[in-house]
């Protein structure tokens, strides 16, 4: 049977502020942790006020020490916009106060529009070729293993640990699927994005996984999927509108400044463009019953060959959020193996 864990973009909801989403999901890793998943990682954007925070550090650290045994990541920190050894710091801390949860996954995007990449990399001069030696750096760091000859073989990144974060690279993208492999760290892709070619990607790692002696084995993959659930379709299709209405005024370049009520979904005067961008969304989303949802769920993990989902669930309302997440949980008997 798959594991499941959380993804968690921290929408600021239509009607209420960002200090309340916070709160909220505060209250869902400690709901998902009583139900069984696995894991519960939050992203990295920029400068978007539809969404409650910008660093994934800083809310680990809260969302870790608001929980006890989760697992609990970053999803994930673009590397390029920092320094290789922070990042390290920041990290090994994390895991000294938390060891054994603590998730860092990297990624290469900007996380956000270029005004804000300009404000990050102030200053600096950033190639983005240079990912593939950062992450390499970072493993060095954390496992205090530089290579020799490295201008910073001897540098402690401190707290100095017996154990280490997991790493994983996130993309969207062969060209990410592809530096995993090389470097033999774990791999997520991010299904939800709606980005073609996730399964061929996802296929390239798995085939071509070069092992580090410092990480894992065996290679390790896995996706980030939109899932909404309710006791019936119907209540599933009318939660899913607010998700509808977000993702395509991203899609559009006409970004809400919140995730929006079901009402405010429901009384949006779409075009017949803008409804088919909407299926079109759809085809990438999870929704609808228990059932419905496993099904749609075990399919993905089929069609990807992963043994590991993260579960997407922007709903406005935090109760039916955290139902949805209760329901899939019971589907899939995750408390019964606890």
């Amino acid at each position: 049977m798959i594991k499941l864990g959380v993804l968690d973009q921290v929408y600021v909801s239509e009607g209420r502020t960002a200090r309340e989403g916070l709160l909220e999901s505060t209250r869902l890793i400690q709901a998902a942790e009583e139900l069984g998943y696995s894991r519960f990682w939050v992203s990295e954007h920029h400068a978007m006020r539809a969404i409650a925070f910008s660093s994934p550090e800083v809310l680990v650290a809260h969302l870790a020490a608001a929980t006890s045994r989760i697992r609990v990541g970053s999803g994930g920190i673009m590397l390029p916009h920092y320094s290789a050894y922070k990042v390290a710091e920041n990290f090994r801390l994390l895991e000294a106060l938390h060891p054994g949860r603590i998730d860092l996954g990297l990624g290469r995007a900007p996380g956000g529009m270029p005004l804000s990449t300009r404000a990050l990399q102030q200053d600096k001069y950033v190639d983005v070729n240079r990912y593939p030696q950062q992450v390499l750096d970072i493993i060095g760091y954390l496992h205090e293993s530089m290579p020799a000859g490295h201008p910073f073989e001897k540098l402690l990144a401190s707290p100095s640990i017996p154990t280490a974060p997991e790493i994983w690279l996130l993309g969207s993208s062969g060209e990410s699927a592809r530096i995993a492999a090389l470097l033999g760290t774990s791999y997520a892709f991010a299904e939800f994005f709606g980005t073609p070619g996730g399964e061929e990607a996802t296929k390239y790692y798995l085939d071509h996984f070069e092992s580090n002696q410092l990480l894992e084995e065996h290679p390790r993959a896995m996706i980030a999927t939109l899932a909404i659930c309710a006791e019936t379709e119907e209540e599933a299709d009318r939660l899913a509108r607010s998700s509808d209405l977000l993702f395509l005024g991203i899609r559009t370049g006409r970004e809400l400044p919140f995730l929006p009520s079901v009402q405010t979904a429901a009384d949006y005067p779409y075009t017949e463009t803008e409804l088919q961008l909407v299926q079109q969304n759809r085809q990438r989303r999870v929704i609808g019953t228990p059932d419905q949802v496993k099904e749609g769920l075990l399919r993905l993990a089929e069609a990807y060959n992963v043994s590991e989902i993260l579960i997407n669930s922007p709903i406005h309302d935090p109760q039916a959020r955290i139902r949805s997440y209760e329901l899939i949980a019971e589907a899939f008997g995750m408390k019964e193996k606890r």
